[in-house]
């Protein structure tokens, strides 16, 4: 039986003392056996689903070596491993059922830069953005690119040879390594370098184990030359894993042991350290986008386009393109990439341009685009329209969406989601059209949909076909679809795995070496690796061995999935439809998804994580018979028909019951995740339904019900705000809130009359529509109520300058405390209360405002969740830029205002479709204000989270990340409460949201 097939006889006694054993001999990184981090760690960005017995999280090069030295005694001689990076792999790379070791956590050391010479040493967990971010500066970048470079480690990339947009100028990342440091199987050093043959030849009759591993290596590959240049497809994404040819320089004077490695997946050795090669970063960048009439079209235009000197011509068809206008990526583009009159387009092409001199780009960006306009006049190539971008920043935000089309395709509607199985496909470019003329008659001929985009210029296109894994007929056709794809792939003289790496699609591997190099693999696998500890069924196996290659039929996620409830399924779609895509580990502090795991660093601490937990605490759940209901139910009725769901606490839910609820109160509820997640994974509406069933289970603290009823009490506390003020500013009081209810650093109450004219609907509704044109309804939410009513007094100012009359609406709880607490019943209550009044109110048609984002959504996302259309209605509540935007703001006459302004947004606001920034912008500029607003991740507040004790450290780190520097060394206005009262706290000083800022200067 195969090793990686006979994974449960790694037993838990045996791992527990091989966890004793490594942290015995010094093992400082983090030993982790619990249910939730091998639940997170069993999937990556593929169809595939397996769970390891543990993770190990190595903090130095001896941790690496202690853990895989530590195998080699006989009590252990079961484990194996499977090193893994950013966990972005589409084809189950990283995945095993033995042991995890990430390097992502703690080994993303920069250790050593070299500008003179142009390199760089790196830790394998270094991220690629992270990589380039240093070296900016420096004036040098590491070219390879891909989709995932936010996300996706140096260490992964080297595993996978990865290569992207632009490879046809750059290469693959093995074409930029200069040096690697390994450790094999036993815990063995390996050090590799391109050296000249000669002394390779001679360091091999060496009888140490670096000679043994160059004598089969150079035998293997020196003896077969000729069949390996034969076999191996000339091509930009040539074959790796393992590269037999480019071991030896063309001329075969030079010889690289490190060409073996990049590309093997972690089947030979675990990357822990790599030297790079690194480039001047050209100065010049222009940015071609070309729309097209349909995809076929595009595809047969491309070698024109890289026939002009570009340096990539990347594609898009209709589909990505749909998704993406659909998605919150579109509103940084549109400008950009929008045909004019709004022609239909379907297909689109980018080729960009980079150089060191300005004329000689403009001199090839003039000659193409004469050519475009002669296509376009005689209506030929079917070149609908092109636009021309030289910004690097709006260059960046096309790559931005481009990059992000794999994502969005998870967010296909239906149960047929495009998957990876088929997709990265190598073909020589001009056999490309043709190519995909077959490919898409096969899938036709399936009757299925797909998305595709890609690397033109290189002949890599990247197809997903749409496919519901949970239904047996369709799972049924993974396995005879990939057989023709790759039979075709043959014939048009490419490869069935042109970027993405092998994996479980290893069963193809004989197919394209043949048999005779395929054996070559495997003798240098049994140099490597003979006893198989790393990566079994990977790439190949060891002579003698019994274990079976990996195949297309593997663990496939479709057998967990198929077994959660169909309660959740229905309530939950949205979260449950987590493709694994990892947009969540964006390392960029300025992001807004996820500020819990820029924090940890802990990968349950993340959307995906938190994705995968509440998953399989669903389909535990049901395993042990609870039948947990649909969230739009009545169940949560104030008295619901149904009897009372107790979870269960049986077997593995004993403690993975609480291990989900610890990654769930590390959720700061900001929402990012719901709308900048591709496929809108929405977390803090799973985590509300968890700890609401939680709480049932085991009970709530005190602070709890404070929190959820914080809108309750607000009015009543804000009479006696003279009295309550005072001890909450007291030491004492804040060290006692600490130490009784686990709060501190509370706001003060407001305690500024307001003077506006009162409600009164009988009086409104007599009026005339034109008079009811002149009023505005103030909708008012707690915390600016009561906390800010500054701000409520500078927004009824701003509306009568604007000649209009504003009503404060009586006030009425929003229920988003109890949301964030997963006080379902009581939160149903309040939106159900709410509603009803906000309906009446809407009936008047005059419109109805807020003034904090966070809290004017609710209404419009989470009352929708658990409201029937019937109960929620149709009233519409306006942020307060949404209805400023469409003033008459010439009307306003203000004082000058001189020297820079920044506006820091909201997370929650932002990562909306009705984000504030762009509005803002545009006010500030009819005003003569001249506003910027940098991109800026989470403050760390998050209404409720940073006053939390226990979330001090948390709250602090993220203010640090990204708003501290701007706080402090300009003058900021920021829109959401909780972010000015974060900044209140740190800096002793409260920033003005942009009403307060206007209307001082009027």
């Amino acid at each position: 039986m195969g090793r990686e097939k006979s994974a449960s006889v790694l037993a838990e006694h045996v791992i527990k003392a091989y966890a004793d054993s490594i942290i015995k001999q010094g093992f400082e990184g983090e030993v982790d056996t619990s249910y939730s981090t091998q639940v997170v760690h069993s999937t990556d960005n593929s169809i595939y689903q397996q769970t390891p017995k543990a993770v190990l999280f190595p903090k130095s090069n001896s941790d690496i070596q202690i853990a895989l030295s530590t195998s080699e005694s006989a009590e252990f001689s079961d484990l194996y491993f499977g090193p893994r990076g950013g966990g972005t792999g589409t084809n189950g790379q990283s995945l095993t059922g033995g042991i995890v070791l990430d390097l992502s956590r703690h080994m993303r050391g920069i250790l050593e830069l070299n500008t003179e010479q142009g390199w760089v040493r790196v830790q394998a967990g270094v991220i690629k953005d992270q990589l380039n971010e240093f070296l900016r500066p420096h004036g040098f970048f590491f070219a390879p690119d891909l989709s995932t470079s936010n996300r996706a480690t140096i260490g992964g990339m080297i595993n996978t040879d990865a290569s992207g947009q632009g490879s046809l100028v750059y290469g693959k990342t093995s074409d930029h390594l200069l040096a690697l440091k390994c450790f094999l199987s036993d815990g063995f050093e390996l050090n590799t370098h391109k050296v000249a043959s000669k002394q390779a030849k001679e360091d091999a009759k060496q009888s140490d184990r670096t000679g043994r591993l160059l004598n089969t290596v150079l035998t293997s590959c020196e003896q077969n030359r000729e069949k390996i240049l034969s076999v191996f497809p000339d091509l930009n994404r040539f074959l790796t894993g393992y590269d037999l040819k480019n071991v030896f320089s063309d001329d075969l004077e030079s010889f690289d042991l490190t060409r073996i490695i990049a590309g093997s997946e972690g089947s030979l050795a675990v990357v822990a350290e790599a030297k790079l090669n690194i480039l001047p970063i050209e100065p010049y960048k222009t940015l071609v986008n070309i729309n097209y009439d349909n995809f076929d079209s595009a595809l047969r235009h491309s070698p024109f386009l890289v026939s002009a000197n570009s340096t990539s011509v990347e594609t898009v068809d209709s589909k990505v393109l749909n998704l993406a206008r659909e998605d919150m990526i579109w509103r940084s583009v549109s400008d950009f990439l929008e045909t004019p009159n709004h022609i239909a387009s379907d297909g689109l092409n980018m080729v960009e341009f980079n150089g060191s001199e300005k004329g000689d780009i403009e001199e090839k960006v003039g000659t193409l685009t004469a050519k475009l306009d002669l296509l376009i006049a005689n209506k030929q190539s079917g070149v609908l329209s092109y636009s021309i971008t030289v910004n690097k920043a709006d260059i960046l935000k096309i790559y931005a969406m481009r990059k992000k089309a794999v994502g969005l395709l998870g967010n296909s509607k239906g149960a047929r989601k495009p998957i990876a199985f088929v997709e990265d496909t190598a073909v020589p470019p001009e056999n490309l059209a043709d190519f995909i003329t077959e490919f898409r008659s096969l899938l036709d001929s399936y009757n299925l949909a797909y998305g595709m985009f890609g690397h033109v210029d290189a002949g890599v296109l990247h197809v997903r076909p749409a496919l519901d894994l949970c239904d047996d007929s369709q799972q049924a056709m993974l396995k005879p679809i990939s057989d023709q794809v790759a039979q075709l792939t043959k014939k048009y003289g490419g490869l069935f795995w042109g970027e993405h790496g092998k994996g479980y699609r290893s069963e193809y591997g004989p197919q394209f070496f043949g048999p005779e190099l395929f054996l070559e693999l495997r003798k240098i696998k049994t140099a490597f690796d003979k006893r198989n500890k790393l990566n079994p069924g990977k790439i190949c196996t060891p002579l003698d061995s019994e274990v079976e290659l990996a195949e297309v039929n593997g663990p496939l996620r479709a057998r967990y999935d198929s077994l959660v409830p169909i309660n959740i399924k229905t309530s939950f779609q949205d979260t449950l439809n987590c493709n694994g895509n990892g947009l969540c580990f964006n390392y960029s502090q300025a992001a807004q998804m996820c500020p819990s795991y820029k924090v940890t660093k802990d990968r349950r601490d993340s959307p995906k994580g938190r994705a995968m937990l509440f998953k399989e605490w669903a389909r535990l759940q049901a395993e042990q018979g609870v039948e947990l209901p649909q969230q739009l139910s009545e169940y949560f009725d104030d008295q619901p028909r149904s009897p009372k769901v107790i979870i269960s606490d049986k077997g593995k839910l004993k403690q993975f019951n609480h291990e989900v609820k610890r990654a769930m109160d590390a959720c700061l509820a900001c929402k990012a995740c719901s709308n900048a997640c591709p496929v809108k994974v929405d977390i803090p509406n799973v985590r509300a339904y968890f700890l609401d069933f939680y709480h049932q289970k085991y009970g709530r603290p005190l602070k709890d019900y404070l929190v959820a009823n914080i809108e309750r009490l607000l009015p009543i506390m804000s009479r006696f705000a003279k009295v309550i003020n005072p001890m909450i500013s007291g030491r004492l009081t804040n060290y006692l809130a600490q130490k009784t209810i686990g709060y501190q650093d509370l706001p003060q109450l407001s305690q500024h009359k307001l003077n506006a004219i009162e409600y009164d609907f009988a009086k409104l509704s007599k009026l005339n529509q034109q008079q009811r044109d002149d009023y505005v309804l103030i909708v008012l939410d707690p915390f600016t109520r009561f906390y800010e009513a500054e701000l409520l007094a500078a927004t009824v100012k701003l509306i009568e300058r604007l000649g209009k009359q504003a009503v404060l609406l009586p006030y009425y709880e929003n229920g988003k405390t109890k949301h964030v607490k997963g006080f379902l019943k009581d939160f149903k209550a309040t939106a159900l209360k709410t509603s009803e009044f906000l309906k009446l109110v809407s009936t008047l048609n005059i419109p109805m405002v807020g003034l904090d984002s966070a809290l004017v959504f609710v209404y419009e996302d989470e009352y929708r969740k658990v409201l029937t259309e019937l109960q929620r209605g149709d009233y519409i509540v306006q942020t307060i830029h949404e209805w400023l935007k469409l003033q008459d703001l010439s009307v306003l006459k203000l004082t000058s205002y001189q020297g820079p302004l920044k506006l820091l947004s909201h997370c929650t606001e932002e990562t909306n479709p009705r984000a504030s920034s762009a509005t803002w912008l545009s006010i500030f500029e009819s005003l003569g204000i001249e506003l910027e607003a940098p991109n800026i991740g989470c403050c760390g507040m998050a209404g409720t989270f940073g006053h939390e004790s226990k979330n001090q450290s948390a709250s602090r780190q993220l203010y640090e990340m990204s708003w501290e520097k701007h706080v402090k060394s300009e003058e900021v206005i920021a829109t959401g409460f909780s972010c000015r009262s974060q900044v209140k706290r740190y800096e002793g000083v409260k920033p003005k949201h942009p009403i307060e800022f206007i209307a001082d200067l009027l």
